[in-house]
């Protein structure tokens, strides 16, 4: 093997994986606090060596440099830019997991193992030097925006899973608070019962609620770190609703009702959309297969009938 190739790819593989790590693993904070009980279980004092060497690799080497390295690009990103990707965080559920500076290194640091792992494979191959460079330039720009198009995907996944949870999570808060239940407590049995995107925001607003934050803004909140219009409207009838005195369980009855009906035209909406969906697959994978199936053996028959040689063909 090359060992050009393989120094490329062995590039490649460490920085996809530093990266990956880094934004995977969990806050510094909770693994300590972890691993201090875990030590605090075995009834001594642990010792500050004890503590770093009990963290995991990830945390003791790989998020360090990937903080430092986003503390040094976060101080040359301009502030709108990292607000906006902020944003995003917060719409695809990550910004407990990882901040802004830390994504924005992530796309860099991609960026350039990227195109310095191409850069080298071009020196080693015999190609005009203007599609080197213009290669090497797509690299760097693909390096760059890989993580940007994978955060918008867990953007559009995190909203299709609450618009799909919303409607029974409407069922089950009315239900309780019909039952006799505040609006908080049929919150809190929605956590309970449920392991979602939507059961996951409601925890954040009660949590927020508990700290003593009005349940308005928490409510608000939440809506703005979804960007979903249903829940912008629930949010915005339950505010009304407790502002004028409304009972929310008559709100919350007329909001399930309508999310229903929205999922059902979402999904006429969708099969609708499926013939046309189907037309490109038909077309170039079912039709020249059923062609070859019927047609073929009459194109053989002609063949070796001898048609095309009474023409002057062989």
């Amino acid at each position: 093997m090359n060992p050009l190739l393989l120094l490329i790819g062995l590039v490649l593989v460490l920085g996809v994986g530093v990266i990956l790590v880094g934004m995977r693993a969990p806050k510094q904070e909770d693994a300590l606090e972890a691993r201090l009980a875990e030590l605090g279980a075995l009834g001594r004092t642990a010792t500050l060596e004890e503590i770093e060497l009990s963290l995991p690799f990830s945390e003791r080497v790989i998020r360090p440099i990937l903080q430092k390295v986003a503390a040094l690009i976060g101080r040359m990103t301009p502030s709108q830019t990292l607000a906006r990707t902020r944003r995003y965080l917060e719409l695809a559920g990550l910004s407990q997991k990882i901040g802004p500076a830390e994504f924005a290194a992530a796309r860099y640091v991609l960026a350039f193992l990227l195109g310095i792992a191409v850069t080298l494979l071009m020196a080693s191959l015999t190609i005009p030097t203007p599609q080197k460079l213009l290669l090497i330039g797509v690299s760097f720009a693909l390096g760059y925006y890989l993580p940007g198009s994978w955060l918008g995907s867990k953007i559009r996944k995190r909203q299709k899973e609450i618009l799909k949870s919303l409607p029974d999570a409407l069922d089950l808060l009315t239900i309780c608070v019909e039952a006799g239940l505040s609006f908080d407590a049929a919150m809190a049995k929605v956590v309970e019962k449920w392991d979602n995107e939507l059961s996951r925001a409601f925890a954040r607003v009660l949590q927020e609620i508990q700290l003593g934050k009005l349940r308005r803004e928490a409510l608000r909140n939440m809506a703005d770190t979804m960007d979903i219009r249903d829940v912008s409207n629930f949010v915005a009838a339950l505010i009304q609703a407790d502002q004028l005195g409304v009972s929310i369980a008559k709100v919350l009855r007329i909001q399930s009702d309508q999310m229903r009906v929205r999922r059902r035209q979402r999904a006429e909406e969708l099969a609708r959309q499926a013939p046309i969906k189907m037309i490109i697959p038909i077309v170039f994978l079912i039709f020249p297969a059923m062609f070859i199936i019927l047609l073929g053996p009459g194109v053989l028959i002609v063949l070796r009938s001898g048609v095309f040689r009474a023409f002057g063909g062989r």
